[in-house]
């Protein structure tokens, strides 16, 4: 039995990556990071990004991200974006909380109501456990603190892409749990994830694993 129009579109769209990139290049002062690498990053799937330390993760996740601009290659997206860096360099003056760092998550659903926005805040914030930290100074925080609100924007955004760069590093156990259980919670509602990792526990549970090495992706 053949499909209407309106089904195979839906199908079609629905097997499309969230995240597709081919061949990509990158350097740094001339010097090769990535080397042609290909990742499709499927709504509704964790990916985690493994290999040795100078493998050229990061790297990758920035140029996915758009942080990053590849010499060759390109990306397509197909969605908005929660990226959740390692090092989240802040000026010690700068006059943000908690609170207003995850509700910029809000501002580009311009058909949010303030009580909504407010609401979704308040459960973002929660959900990560930082709800008690909601008033005080983003540049107060530890970088894993700080990871965690990154994450709560994200979850306030209801981004359909999540990349994230070592989220486990620094954590203790029941935090690394906490993480892992809310990024599986965000790929059933049908984000995409994908985390740089080191963590055996994340790179076994995860639904797919891209490895690279010397800046190259291997089987």
């Amino acid at each position: 039995m053949s499909l209407l129009p309106e089904a195979r579109e839906s199908r079609a769209a629905a097997s499309r990556p969230a995240l597709h990139a081919t061949d990509l290049h990158f350097a740094f002062d001339g010097v090769p990071v990535l080397k042609g690498v290909d990742i499709a990053l499927e709504s509704g799937v964790v990916t985690a990004i493994a290999g040795p330390n100078g493998a050229g993760k990061s790297t990758l996740l920035e140029v996915i991200a758009g942080v990053r601009v590849p010499s060759q290659g390109r990306v397509a997206r197909s969605g908005s974006i929660a990226l959740v860096v390692q090092r989240i360099a802040a000026p010690d003056a700068l006059p943000v909380t908690v609170r207003e760092v995850v509700t910029m998550g809000t501002w580009e659903r311009r058909r949010t109501s303030r009580a909504d926005a407010r609401r979704r805040v308040t459960d973002a914030l929660e959900r990560v456990a930082l709800d008690e930290l909601a008033d005080r100074p983003f540049t107060a925080l530890s970088g894993g603190q700080r990871q965690r609100v990154l994450l709560a924007q994200g979850i306030a955004r209801q981004a359909q892409i999540f990349l994230l760069d070592e989220p486990a590093s620094g954590l203790d156990s029941e935090s690394r749990e906490r993480t892992q259980a809310i990024l599986a919670e965000e790929a059933a509602r049908g984000a995409a994830v994908a985390c740089v990792t080191h963590d055996d526990a994340a790179i076994a549970i995860a639904d797919r694993v891209v490895r690279l090495d010397g800046g190259v992706r291997v089987a």
